[in-house]
């Protein structure tokens, strides 16, 4: 024990001599602390058997000096050679770090950290180190480890946090140090708590009327920590969570958002934190109803039986009686108006008018009238008898009848009757002869079809007042072969002179198949053809309405060339395409089909539509949670075979403009059987995917080989809620004339040009007009339904007939997008014809949702109202158009581009890199199964820009991608 305590010492004594500063880990006061407790060790150790533990002590606090820059120390040179060198151990890691902590008026606060391993454990507090005599230790033994376990305890007081000058708050870290290094605690904080008495804003008492929102404000006094709020109803502390009338803010308001009766109470804000609780001033709100008259009873009777008198009709103001101090109704409760009665008079007899001649019976007679005065008002009729006759000869004259003369006149009038029925008898077998002559001669005998492929001997023209008949304006032709549809069936011949026609047939599938049927109908300018599948399915609405199309030659033009068709104006359209391909487009409504050039074989013609099937006809099945996003469109001829794929084009109404995904989007399709079928889930399209569906923000494109009935539906991908976009429009009726009734209807639509079409052409027919641009409004996956309320009606000229304070849509109604259209209708009142002038506010929102208000300030005298709708049809702008006229890019330019991009590079420059730059690359997979993926890709785009004539976006695709040939051709070809 004595070598080794006169070797440390004159360690410590060379350590003294050559290190004149400590070593940049330790703090400053270790250095003349860690040397008294080098001595007291020393003491210690002399006397008895505490020395070991100061002793490690000592040693430990050797390495704490810096001395790397003298040459004449290293611990190899102190410690003797048969020292045993320590194992190597790891840096400390904190068990417990210190925590933020307040101090609450002068109780100081500990702050605590536990390390292990740790040979020494000190606090630093603002950038300082804390002396070592301010530290209490605990040192343990980790069992599992084996490690030292330190743990060091201090204590802060309110004066050291107050002596802090500046800007940043009093902190503390722990530093402990092992064998290995050094490892530093995270900060904690301490603070001076504090909350002061008078607060920054107290709720204010009020008086507001039932159902109407209130507001009550507070804003607590300042505080450290920051104080929570809550709200005493009565001193009842306020439950938001059971309670979902009430509502409080970040700011800490509570909002109250339909006050009750039972709301009628004292309001109080209470503030607290660690150090005190406080109170606000009580506010108090009264709830209270403002009286309402009832319905105006119906007129008394008039008091005066005859002559001038008056009635009367009352009221009482019971509906709602006022309470709790509410207004009572202003005006009067009764209403009276003077009456005239009209006294009754009583009929009285003219005089006799003279006796007529003397008849063959030998009577005459006389008559008088009940015109002296005639009876009126509820007075009596004349009594007695108004003719008399008496005999003329005074008795000499009898009436004598020949024998036998009576029963020749009943033979007669016998007789008569029976030649009338003869004659009709005769007529009507006539008629019925002729009918069966002529419905013969139509009937075609099924059997006889089936052997001669509807040879034309037995037919002949049908009536033109069959209204299922084709429009006969062209001859069709038909060729050896036929074609049988399930349904009502139709027969077709050419005739060179007749014209066309079809008959009904029988409904049973003998017929069924055969081979194809192929129309040919001609024009003065175009010669068209359609082939139908023979495959025994059945004819859908819209290639009926392609072969009506057909038979008036697809489309008539009027004088000013606009394309129309005889079926649902303004929701279809046709025409007939070739190998050159074209574009269809119903206007004002977004929906297009782009039919690439190369897509109808060479040589062949075919009559295509599009239709938007309206939504009572066809409907788009929603199923659990999805929603209709695209209105429900047809495009044929079914069936029909398509080289390369066709872009259909369909409004959607999703919001899509989220960071994260929110939809979960299906694409379907209508079989021929009338079901639903899945096409494609977007995101998880594979090989055996059939179409391709690109999303843009308000509309989708779809690339498809088979055409159909389309639509598209979505549902929310968890966790975020999806919304949809819709569209609110106010209409009101044209000018009342003698009416006091006024109607507001607001629907509730999606926000695409087609849905806004055909509730302008609803209102239309219903004599509406718009009052207001349409209001978008973004309508969330919440199950919280919609709701509609009127306000600010100014009473004293109009009320409200509805006893409700606001109307409810049902959330599913309109998250399913099958019911359509939506609203909801006031209905108001005006007190006299003469009031014109009408203002109030419609407020319309999802219940904990956004919302939407119609600021209305009309006259509903004018003849023409503030916002014109959209014309239904009556627009001349194209809804097809053929051949090359239809593209943006030329087909040199075109062929220019695939040439160059369809091989693949080993840079990766060619097809791929056009898809991602024009941002077509979701699943390149498709594109890479076409023939010419990059034809496929400009089919897309060509779609996707129908709206703008330039080709800039395609030219900087092409330009990012280094191709500066291509760019040359396009240059040139296109200024040219």
């Amino acid at each position: 024990m004595g070598w080794w305590g006169e070797l440390t010492s004159l360690a410590l004594i060379s350590i003294i001599s050559h290190c004149q500063k400590p070593h940049p880990r330790a703090p400053p006061s270790l250095f003349v602390s860690g040397l008294s407790s080098s001595e007291e060790g020393l003491t210690e150790s002399q006397g008895g058997g505490e020395g070991r533990e100061e002793r490690g002590q000592v040693a430990a606090a050797v390495p704490l000096f810096d001395c790397s820059k003298s040459s004449d120390y290293s611990e190899t040179e102190v410690l003797p050679e048969s020292f045993p060198s320590a194992p190597a151990e790891p840096l400390p890691e904190f068990q417990l770090e210190p925590e933020d902590a307040f101090i609450v008026k002068n109780r100081p606060v500990q702050m605590r950290c536990r390390a292990a391993p740790a040979t020494q454990i000190y606090f630093k507090c603002n950038g300082e180190w804390v002396n070592q005599n301010d530290h209490v230790t605990r040192e343990s033994l980790d069992q599992a480890t084996g490690l030292v376990v330190r743990e060091v305890d201090i204590s802060v007081s309110r004066t050291q946090v107050e002596e802090l000058f500046g800007l940043e708050d009093y902190w503390c870290q722990c530093v402990a140090w092992s064998s290995a290094g050094t490892t530093k605690s995270s900060r904690a904080y301490v603070r001076i708590a504090y909350l002061r008495k008078n607060f920054e804003q107290e709720p204010l008492g009020r008086e507001v009327r039932l159902d109407q929102e209130v507001l009550l404000q507070c804003r607590p006094p300042e505080g450290m920590p920051p104080p929570e709020v809550d709200w005493l109803k009565n001193e009842d502390v306020i439950e938001t969570s059971q309670d979902s009338n009430f509502l409080m803010t970040i700011d800490h308001d509570l909002i109250i958002k339909q006050p009750r009766l039972s709301d009628t109470a004292n309001y109080t804000c209470v503030a607290r934190n660690v150090v005190a609780k406080r109170r606000s001033s009580t506010a108090t709100l009264i709830v209270y109803v403002s009286g309402g008259w009832s319905s105006w009873t119906e007129w008394s009777e008039c008091n005066a039986r005859c002559g001038r008198g008056w009635q009367r009709r009352t009221r009482s103001c019971t509906n709602p009686a006022p309470l709790n101090g509410g207004k009572f109704c202003e005006g009067p409760p009764f209403q009276r108006v003077t009456c005239t009665t009209l006294c009754p008079v009583d009929g009285g007899w003219t005089e006799w008018a003279k006796w007529s001649a003397c008849g063959t019976e030998c009577t005459h007679w006389r008559s008088r009238e009940c015109q002296a005065p005639p009876p009126r008002n509820g007075g009596k009729h004349c009594s007695g008898s108004m003719m008399e006759s008496k005999n003329c000869t005074e008795g000499l004259c009898t009436r004598t009848l020949a024998p036998g003369m009576g029963m020749a006149v009943y033979a007669g009038l016998v007789g008569a009757l029976l030649l009338c029925v003869i004659l009709v008898l005769c007529v009507g077998v006539l008629a019925y002869r002729h009918r069966c002559r002529h419905l013969h001669g139509d009937i075609t005998d099924s059997s006889s079809a089936l052997t001669a492929a509807f040879h034309p001997g037995n037919y002949k023209p049908p009536r033109q007042d069959n209204p299922h008949l084709l429009h006969p304006s062209a001859p069709p032709d038909l060729t050896a072969s036929a074609g049988t549809f399930r349904g009502p069936l139709f027969s077709m011949q050419q005739a060179t002179n007749d014209s066309p026609h079809k008959i009904p047939m029988t409904m049973s599938p003998l017929l069924d198949p055969l081979p194809n049927l192929k129309i040919k109908v001609y024009n003065s300018s175009t010669l068209s053809s359609l082939e139908l599948p023979g495959d025994g399915r059945s004819l859908t609405d819209g290639e009926i309405l392609s072969l009506k199309s057909m038979g008036t030659v697809s489309r008539e033009r009027d004088g000013h060339g606009c394309h129309t068709l005889s079926r649902e104006p303004g929701l279809s359209t046709s025409a007939t395409l070739g190998h050159l391909g074209g574009r269809l487009t119903i206007p004002n409504t977004g929906v297009s089909l782009l039919v690439p050039p190369g897509t109808i074989p060479q040589g062949k013609f075919y009559e295509m539509y599009l239709i938007i099937n309206k939504w009572e006809k066809t409907t788009l099945p929603s199923e659990g949670s999805q929603t209709v996003l695209t209105p429900v469109v047809s495009c044929g001829p079914t069936g029909m075979l398509l080289n390369r794929p066709v872009v259909l084009t369909l409004p959607h109404c999703a919001q899509l403009d989220t960071p994260t995904p929110d939809w979960t989007l299906t694409l379907k399709t209508q079989t021929h059987q009338g079901a639903w079928e899945e096409v494609l889930t977007v995101g998880e399209e594979t090989l055996s995917s059939p179409c391709y569906l690109q999303l843009e923000e308000e509309s989708c494109h779809v690339l498809m080989e088979q055409l159909g009935t389309y639509g598209l539906v979505g549902q929310s991908c968890p966790p975020q809620p999806a919304c949809k976009r819709l569209q609110l429009a106010l209409f009101a009726p044209r000018a009342p004339c003698l009416s006091l009734d006024y109607s507001l209807r607001i629907y509730c639509i999606h926000d695409t040009a087609h849905a806004l079409k055909e509730v302008m052409d609803l209102e239309r027919s219903l004599g509406g007009v718009l009052l207001e641009e349409p209001k978008p409004l973004l309508f969330k996956d919440s199950y919280h339904n919609l709701r509609l309320s009127v306000h600010d009606i100014p009473h004293t000229h109009w009320r409200s007939k509805l006893l409700a304070k606001y109307q409810e849509i049902p959330f599913y109604h309109i998250w399913s997008g099958s019911q359509r259209p939506l609203h909801c209708a006031f209905s108001l009142e005006r007190g006299s014809l003469a009031v014109s002038q009408l203002t109030c506010k419609i407020c319309v929102r999802q219940v904990e949702g956004e919302g939407q208000i119609f600021q209305l300030h009309t006259d509903i005298q004018e003849t023409l109202p503030p916002h014109s709708p959209i014309p239904s049809g009556g627009s001349c702008l194209p809804s097809s158009q053929v051949g090359p006229y239809a593209f943006r890019l030329p087909a040199s330019i075109r062929q220019k581009i695939c040439a160059s991009l369809d091989a693949p590079s080993a840079r990766g420059c060619d097809w791929r890199l056009l898809a991602h730059s024009l941002g077509f690359d979701r699943y390149l997979n498709y594109f890479a199964t076409k023939p010419s993926p990059t034809g496929v890709l400009l089919d897309l785009w060509e779609a996707c820009h129908q709206g703008d004539a330039d080709l800039v976006s395609l030219a900087s695709a092409l330009e990012e991608m280094g191709k500066s040939e291509v760019l040359v051709v396009m240059t040139t070809e296109v200024d040219c």
